[in-house]
């Protein structure tokens, strides 16, 4: 092996100059590629900067770039995410955003270098690919290659999973997506369970003014609401206070408040939500993950909604004892009528585990099709 074929694969420091090296090899990667939905680079640096992501009370983690001949093909980053281990009672490490070329020396490095650091610190499996949080990226794409993404996911090459077989990492576990057709009038049955569960429980929708009005008012007891209605899913930790701070800090205010549901109680206690979006697939792809010098505009007018006809679904949430009781008939009640309004004909219904039978029966109202699976793997160190 020549110096020029030698891999050598670095451990990245948290400076802005090799952050971005990090963020734009994953961007650059896709190059063209019709179906990849580029991030955008300000958040991924506020997300991989621990100085910065208030997950970083919880996480260690390290960056590292595989280089060949002094030019970057291929990336990975190793979390421990602390809180998680102590509450499966298990020592996994992480891993996530990841990206590769096709080329088995080059992957097997990568992996090898996190699994390293991981075994230093006590790791006894790696799981991935996941996130710092619930609220990042997680699940590689397995199936619905030439479907377009979201911003809410992942999109890698098909050789990914190839790799991760090779490399002797089995099924976690799998998540499914579909696209579903928004109806012209919400169905017949889903009014009358809407209308008996909103009877039965004392049940009533609210509306906010403004954006300010809903992170004041709703921002801190949405993200509670949420921390307790996914508390068993898969690889699911609490939210911290410096967390819920960022959260609310750094998406609610970009909402566009046609596109939510409020729930609340006779005592105006949050009972569910939902929270959808216009779709940003296409405005990220113009911008290329940049807000300059036009990528703003491009956002800001998806964000309106402007020539927009899909929405993402993003976060549905009911409080765990109204679980199961219809509550997410009423949610889908109000938003339904609110869609049509706004022209979307399809909405994605993002990232779904697929053993989650009470999240998939809610579907069973609409016309629909699954388009794509992900999945989280697993391999012992």
């Amino acid at each position: 092996m020549t110096d020029k074929d030698e891999i050598v694969v670095k451990a990245l420091k948290p400076t802005r100059r090799e952050l971005l090296d990090y963020i734009h090899f994953g961007i650059d990667l896709y190059k063209d590629n019709p179906y990849f939905v580029p991030p955008l680079v300000v958040d991924e640096l506020a997300t991989l900067d621990p100085r910065k992501n208030p997950a970083s009370e919880v996480c260690e983690s390290q960056s590292f770039l595989a280089l060949r001949g002094g030019k970057t093909v291929g990336r990975i980053t190793a979390i421990i995410n602390n809180d998680a281990n102590r509450r499966y009672g298990e020592k996994s490490m992480r891993f996530g955003f990841v990206d590769f070329i096709d080329d088995a020396a080059v992957v097997d490095a990568l992996f090898d270098a996190a699994a390293r650091w991981g075994r230093s610190r006590g790791a006894k499996a790696i799981i991935g690919p996941m996130g710092f949080t619930d609220m990042d990226h997680e699940g590689m794409l397995v199936e619905g290659f030439e479907e377009a993404g979201t911003m809410a996911t992942i999109y890698n090459y098909p050789y990914y999973p190839r790799h991760m077989e090779r490399m002797g990492f089995v099924k976690d576990v799998d998540w499914v997506e579909y696209r579903i057709k928004v109806p012209d009038a919400v169905p017949e049955k889903m009014l009358r369970i809407a209308d008996i569960v909103r009877r039965k429980f004392g049940l009533h929708s609210v509306h906010v003014s403004s954006r300010k009005e809903l992170k004041e008012k709703y921002g801190h007891e949405f993200f509670h609401l949420i921390n307790e209605a996914y508390a068993e899913l898969y690889g699911f930790t609490p939210l911290t206070e410096r967390m819920i701070d960022h959260y609310v800090d750094s998406y609610l205010g970009i909402l566009r408040l046609d596109d939510l549901s409020i729930i609340v109680d006779a005592d105006g206690r949050l009972a569910g939500a939902g929270i959808a979006m216009p779709s940003l697939t296409a405005a990220l792809q113009r911008c290329g993950g940049k807000m300059l010098p036009t990528g703003w505009w491009h956002l800001l007018r998806a964000v309106q909604g402007n020539g927009v006809d899909v929405v993402d679904l993003l976060l549905v949430a009911v409080r765990k004892d109204l679980q199961g009781k219809g509550v997410n008939s009423l949610l889908f009640c109000e938003l339904i009528p609110r869609f049509k309004a706004h022209g979307y004909r399809e909405a994605e219904s993002n990232l779904e585990l697929e053993g989650n039978e009470s999240v998939q029966k809610q579907w069973e109202y609409f016309e629909r099709r699954q388009h794509r699976r992900r999945r989280a793997w697993r391999k012992e160190l």
